[in-house]
């Protein structure tokens, strides 16, 4: 063979030898790269599990709010929870079961789906589902202690539902915590590209389908989601669920009240908490 072509056949080789390295090299990085990524997406979720049981241990030591007069709506409220909660242990819960009763946190819907299914306690003979108070009284404790493991510009909360816009803006003055309604900005905690873009570390919606898109962003960077859900939604990506009616501005104002003045007493913060009427929008 010609020295030329012995020469031109070793450079071949030579090439094709570079090219086996660059790619094994290629495969290599990016082995390491889905390696770190794997690493980084358990960090993370172990990360949300400790702030989870973190905030149900700092749950035990809440303090119930109590407090209720004797009116004629608190002797109706009453009525209505010895009929729709016979059985029903109460004990320790942060506000009298009967205040619940008159803010219609109870009330679900007619349709209960497989995620909230354990939280119903009993269907009426109207078909209405009976949200178990006593899990939702436990799961505001959980939601309150969670919120206070961040500062509240690491907060971020969504509200389309109208019925909710007075309680998120009551709770934001108080707390400083940032609240969307009407509509939550997409890309706001994911595009780093906007000048409003900002990095909450823990989100809070008011219902699942509503605002599904700051649920579908917080699940994009993987930080901790409270969601209020009623009997009718779906909990995927949900890291802790508050069950509850979610749909009326009594209910959504009683359980944002709840959690600004839990989050005020233990984040030590020096503000007065206003009456819940400011939350739920009712008239003297």
């Amino acid at each position: 063979m010609p020295e030329e072509e012995i020469k031109q056949s070793e450079e071949a080789v030579e090439v094709k030898e570079e090219k086996k390295k660059k790619t094994s090299k290629k495969k290599t990085e990016k082995k390491t790269e889905e390696v770190a990524e794997a690493k980084k997406e358990l960090s993370l979720e172990e990360k949300k599990k400790a702030i989870l049981e973190k905030a149900k241990k700092l749950a035990a030591d809440i303090v119930p709010v109590g407090g209720r007069g004797l009116t004629k709506e608190s002797v109706e409220a009453s009525k209505i929870a010895d009929e729709e909660f016979k059985g029903l242990k109460t004990d320790n819960m942060l506000i009298p079961l009967e205040d619940y009763v008159k803010s219609g946190i109870y009330l679900g819907t007619k349709v209960i789906t497989p995620d909230m299914k354990p939280y119903v306690f009993k269907r009426r003979n109207d078909g209405l589902a009976i949200i178990n108070t006593k899990m939702a009284d436990e799961k505001i404790k959980v939601a309150a202690a969670m919120l206070a493991e961040y500062a509240p510009e690491k907060i971020v909360v969504a509200c389309k539902r109208e019925a909710g816009w007075q309680a998120m803006q009551t709770f934001s003055k108080v707390t400083g915590i940032r609240v969307f309604t009407k509509k939550y900005p997409a890309g706001i905690i994911t595009n780093t590209r906007l000048p409003v873009f900002f990095e909450p570390e823990l989100a809070v919606i008011v219902d699942p389908w509503l605002d599904k898109n700051l649920l579908y962003d917080s699940t994009l960077i993987n930080i901790p989601i409270i969601s209020l859900c009623d009997t009718n939604n779906l909990t995927s990506n949900i890291d802790l669920i508050v069950p509850c009616n979610n749909k009326s501005n009594k209910s959504i104002g009683l359980v944002f009240w709840i959690l600004a003045k839990e989050y005020l007493k233990l984040k030590g913060m020096d503000s007065k908490i206003p009456d819940i009427k400011e939350f739920t929008g009712e008239k003297e």
